[in-house]
């Protein structure tokens, strides 16, 4: 095994007439003599050739799309289009094999709907392996950033106690037989005969957990999964899904903005670099796909276009009063064209009014801060005018919010009043009341999603399609 050769090495080669074993899986079998061969290392194929008048005619019968074979050969120069090596083939050993007429990604083009429903097999196409070598990428460089600055990478608990967000859409934990759940005397689910003795749910975010190492080791981030039992069956939601998480102590709401910002730049260069082929392959995708649509309905950049501009570009900062005014004044909002109007001071922005802001005013990413302290979380810092807090929301365009984040309440009697008026139960976050009594300090993070974020570099539509498996209400396949 250890003889093998990636595909990509072999087509990036300058050497040529050298024996080399390849391994991989048969995308086309053309003629009986030419084999597109693909092992995942890229989006290009190598092309085997084979010497079929002296090969077991048994052997070539089980060269099938689909099946896994060995290789060795010479590797020579190539005379076809498209490459610059071959492969002459000496010997071919099928390690698997795939019947045809079982198969179910023949060589032509699958709908992303059908390729959801085989989310196992959808690695093989072009479309899926780009995606997903450009979220390798992305992954990669999320840590490479925060290593590169000092940053403490921090794993925080996936089964939890606490709701950070609040919102009460949390997936529970129990080791109940669910047959038999053992009731209180006035009636309700006695967790105290639960395994952790308490009531438990998988997490919606690590910020909590994360501002305590914060406050202890200056700098953390979390990358892990969180869980959100929202029942939102929509082409931006998903019920499983990732989030980089960093808290940075002795920081304000400018130092979050400029972390955020210089994140997203260097995760996206990164990608650019590293993943040339593939989000070439994608921005040529996305080019198809909106030629079927309306001239008025197509991105006025292309793929590539759009991660330069997010690049060359500072992102636009307003505050969320001044964003509101504009929207107010603006002209879909005076025809009505906005599903959701906005009246004033107060509105809850939906995706189609920060769409509007980054797409048709700025066109270019936005960071909307200091909204009003009705809409947003109990941890933020409250600004000095006692209505709004020091949050910020990145905006990017196709997406809407991509991060959002907030400098946090570093001040006890501010914070605890904020929980009495949400009504949030100061005993059940002791813990966390505690990092203000000993040595609080000004602190912020923010979450980004990961998905998301994938989505935006790869150009695709529907979150499910960024993630290798899917997670939404009624699905949990494979």
């Amino acid at each position: 095994m250890s003889q093998r050769i990636k595909i990509k090495a072999l087509l990036e080669s300058t050497q040529t007439d050298i024996d080399v074993t390849v391994k991989g899986w048969v995308r086309t079998f053309r003629n009986n003599q030419f084999i597109a061969l693909n092992d995942g290392s890229t989006n290009n194929n190598i092309q085997v050739v084979v010497d079929f008048e002296n090969t077991d005619p048994a052997l070539l019968k089980r060269i099938t799309t689909g099946a896994a074979i060995s290789v060795f050969g010479l590797l020579v120069a190539s005379l076809g289009k498209g490459q610059t090596v071959e492969v002459k083939a000496k010997t071919i050993e099928i390690l698997g094999d795939s019947d045809p007429e079982k198969y179910p990604l023949q060589p032509k083009k699958h709908s992303l709907e059908f390729l959801r429903e085989i989310a196992h097999l959808r690695f093989r196409t072009n479309t899926f392996g780009a995606i997903f070598r450009v979220r390798n990428s992305l992954a990669f460089a999320i840590h490479q950033f925060f290593q590169e600055k000092g940053f403490v990478y921090l794993h925080t608990p996936i089964i939890t106690a606490s709701d950070a967000e609040g919102a009460g859409e949390t997936f529970h934990v129990t080791n109940f037989d669910l047959d038999n759940v053992p009731k209180a005397d006035g009636g309700e689910v006695d967790f105290k005969q639960d395994f952790f003795g308490r009531a438990t749910n998988l997490t919606v975010s690590g910020q909590l957990e994360g501002e305590l190492g914060a406050m202890a080791l200056s700098d953390i981030y979390t990358f892990g999964p969180t869980f959100r039992a929202e029942n939102s069956n929509t082409t931006r939601h998903l019920a499983e899904f990732w989030m980089i998480e960093p808290e940075m102590a002795f920081a304000d709401i400018v130092d979050n903005m400029d972390t955020a910002e210089a994140l997203l730049k260097y995760v996206i260069a990164y990608a650019l670099d590293k993943n040339k082929d593939d989000i070439e392959f994608l921005t040529q995708r996305l080019l198809d796909e909106e030629k079927q649509k309306p001239q008025n309905e197509r991105s006025e950049m292309s793929l590539t276009e759009k991660l330069q501009f997010c690049l060359a570009n500072d992102f636009e900062r307003l505050t969320y009063t001044e964003a509101i005014e504009i929207l107010k004044e603006s002209t879909p909002n005076k025809k009505k064209k906005f599903q959701y109007p906005v009246e004033g001071w107060g509105t809850d922005l939906q995706s189609e009014h920060e769409r509007y802001l980054v797409e048709k005013l700025f066109k270019k990413p936005v960071i909307l801060t200091d909204y009003p302290k009705e809409i947003k979380s109990f941890y933020m810092r409250q600004n000095e005018d006692g209505k709004t807090v020091a949050a910020m929301d990145i905006l990017f365009p196709g997406i809407g919010e991509i991060v959002g984040g907030s400098q946090r309440e570093e001040r006890l009697d501010k914070l605890e009043e904020r929980m009495d008026d949400l009504g949030i139960p100061k005993d059940e976050l002791w813990w966390y009341l505690d990092t203000r009594r000993f040595g609080a300090c000004p602190h912020a993070g923010f979450g980004l999603g990961f998905e998301r974020l994938v989505l935006f570099v790869t150009g695709m539509g529907n979150i499910r399609d960024v993630i290798p498996f899917p997670r939404f209400p009624k699905n949990a396949e494979f």
